[in-house]
């Protein structure tokens, strides 16, 4: 019976043996990945632009490529806000609607001349300090930052109504610059338990736009 046992063992360490030895020589192997070849196609859009500075620190241009063809504007612009509230990707709503219509023109079926395209183009025109014209866009900044998650207009849900943010700051003379950096930053504490997220990918421009925004309800 032992000499049975023994001859088990020793089966038993021979598998683990050969089971083991390529996995500790694959520890001290390394990968080298080929270059980039793939480039995003030239285009007078100021999307082209933001696109060769941002999206490629995450992935390659390949990744666009593969993207089913002639998608829309709103397509494009909901990938994209995709990339930043899934995988946190560090830029400003502004710039994804930028690169939305350059990508929806190049790869999709949008076209140069569409009016949605050139403004999503020319707000980036807009110089520091001025505010974003039209509800609408404004409108457009709460639903892409999930801003009705937390709050609606007049009634509380995760967080306050934004008509109770505005009678709270209805006597300070510095509450869009307060609300802005807020927005921006984050806290917890001025209205529960409960925190609210920073939300540091917006431009001051945008979060300013908002603040205007909730202090008029």
């Amino acid at each position: 019976m032992l000499s049975i046992n023994k001859s088990i063992l020793t089966l038993a360490f021979t598998i683990m043996a050969s089971v083991l030895s390529p996995l500790a020589h694959a520890e001290s192997s390394t990968i080298e990945l080929p270059p980039e070849t793939a480039k995003f196609k030239p285009s007078s859009l100021p999307g082209y632009q933001l696109a060769k500075q941002n999206c490629m620190l995450c992935h390659s241009v390949d990744y666009i490529m593969y993207q089913p063809p002639g998608q829309s504007l709103d397509k494009w612009t909901k990938e994209l806000f995709k990339m930043r509230h899934s995988y946190g990707a560090p830029i400003s709503g502004l710039k994804l609607r930028a690169i939305a219509a350059y990508l929806a023109v190049t790869y999709g079926s949008a076209k140069k001349t569409d009016e949605d395209v050139i403004a999503a183009s020319k707000i980036l025109e807009q110089k520091p300090g001025t505010k974003i014209d039209g509800t609408d866009e404004v409108k457009r900044l709460l639903t892409d930052n999930a801003c009705f998650i937390c709050h609606a207009i007049d009634r509380n849900v995760v967080g306050p109504s934004f008509q109770s943010i505005a009678a709270k700051y209805k006597n300070d003379p510095q509450a869009t610059d307060i609300l802005a950096k807020s927005i921006q930053s984050g806290g917890l504490g001025k209205w529960g338990e409960i925190s609210m997220p920073p939300m540091n990918e917006l431009s001051y421009l945008e979060a300013k736009s908002l603040a205007e925004f909730v202090l008029k309800q």
